[in-house]
């Protein structure tokens, strides 16, 4: 699925984070080390390569909603920005900190000029964030920055499974019709 809003193109999309060869960066929903792991952590990181984690390193460890930039190395991308989302039930306030993921994603992306940008869904597996708060978090964040976007015209969101799918659809389209 795919709308415009605000002069942005927001697109819902089932696929693998590691693989969006038409996206300028893509968000790594990242552990506080910035190493590889486990669900997207792993994925970026095994298709990027062990360069990523040398580069990772000396950013490291980053808090709840905090993202970081750096290169793609083996992905199709330039960058990744990695982001660490909050810990469900642990790291407070949680829908504070998850929208600051979303921020400061977008910040990183604006500061390097890029165009686009591909999010998976942050804090929604092992962190245990339920996704449908999740998606409220992310669409109304999503709402307060675009006002302010300058370079990027693209956001994507890749999620794993069609229920996810179906459930950012939904409320991409109550959001489109206001």
């Amino acid at each position: 699925m795919r709308i415009e809003l605000q002069n942005i193109e927001i697109e819902v999309e089932k696929g693998d984070i590691s693989n969006q060869a038409d996206l300028d960066a893509v968000v790594n929903a990242a552990n506080a080390e910035l190493a590889p792991g486990g669900g997207v952590a792993g994925a970026i990181h095994g298709a990027a390569g062990p360069k990523l984690y040398e580069e990772c390193k000396p950013l490291a460890p980053i808090a709840p909603g905090e993202a970081v930039i750096t290169r793609a190395y083996g992905l199709p991308n330039k960058f990744v920005i990695h982001t660490l989302g909050p810990v469900y039930g642990k790291d407070k306030p949680e829908e504070q900190l998850l929208s600051n993921c979303y921020r400061n994603s977008l910040k990183r992306a604006e500061e390097n000029k890029l165009k686009s940008v591909g999010f998976p869904g942050i804090s929604t597996g092992i962190f245990g964030y339920p996704k449908e708060d999740a998606v409220d978090v992310v669409f109304s964040t999503l709402l307060t920055e675009i006002p302010q976007l300058e370079h990027l015209k693209k956001l994507r969101f890749v999620v794993f499974s069609d229920e996810d799918r179906e459930l950012y659809e939904s409320k991409l389209r109550e959001v489109a019709l206001g």
